[in-house]
């Protein structure tokens, strides 16, 4: 919605939210004013446009404050006449913030305000699906992680039945070859047990005496 409004002889078009600057005005910054000179009123394809004005229109705005215009210099002069007159001139304006324009039982601020209102619910709706599919997504990657993990395991399965059933055996073998090193109890009783045997070269003496 936007209208065009008429301030100290000069036209502007104005929406909701925007800064105009018209000629001064005995206002204070900070005060709420309101435009009755409303020329036209435009809602869409909904246009009225008044004659002069537009009965029920109005446009309601905020001061922010008391400004000078730039400098304008206006110089005069007459050729021949030798007449030349230098003059600057600044205007003497006000800025205003428009809050409202309302006609026809509309008001272009409660439409923007329900217009934000829809955009927040939205926004949070969007959000929250956001945040539940990013929940589901996280749901099925654990899903998934747990079946690789437990195909993993079954596949390893075999593997270490294997390498259980070949550990037996192998430490048979070890012990197998640990007996065949090591000498029997038994046996390293008996070589105690045994009487020394003679030297060969004590014997070849005895003999030698005897046969003497």
């Amino acid at each position: 919605m936007y209208a065009v409004i008429e301030s100290g002889g000069k036209q502007h078009r104005v929406e909701l939210g925007s800064k105009i600057q018209v000629d001064r005005l005995d206002v204070q910054p900070g005060d709420s004013i309101t435009l009755d000179r409303v020329l036209l009123v435009a809602d869409g394809d909904d246009a009225a446009i008044g004659q002069p004005v537009v009965d029920g229109a109005t446009v309601s705005a905020q001061v922010l404050g008391q400004d000078r215009g730039e400098k304008i210099i206006v110089f005069k002069y007459k050729p021949k006449a030798r007449t030349r007159v230098k003059n600057g001139f600044r205007a003497e304006l006000t800025t205003l913030r428009i809050t409202d324009i309302a006609f026809g039982g509309k008001s272009a601020a409660q439409d923007a305000e329900k217009q934000q209102q829809a955009e927040a619910k939205e926004a949070k709706e969007a959000e929250k699906a956001a945040k539940e599919a990013a929940a589901k997504a996280a749901e099925q990657k654990a899903a998934a992680d747990a079946e690789l993990a437990a195909k993993l395991a079954a596949a390893e399965q075999p593997a270490k039945e294997e390498a259980a059933e070949a550990k037996p055996t192998a430490s048979k073998k070890s012990t197998a070859k640990k007996a065949a090193a090591e000498p029997a109890p038994e046996a390293e009783a008996a070589a105690e047990d045994a009487e020394p045997a003679p030297e060969a070269g004590a014997e070849g003496d005895a003999a030698t005496e005897k046969d003497e």
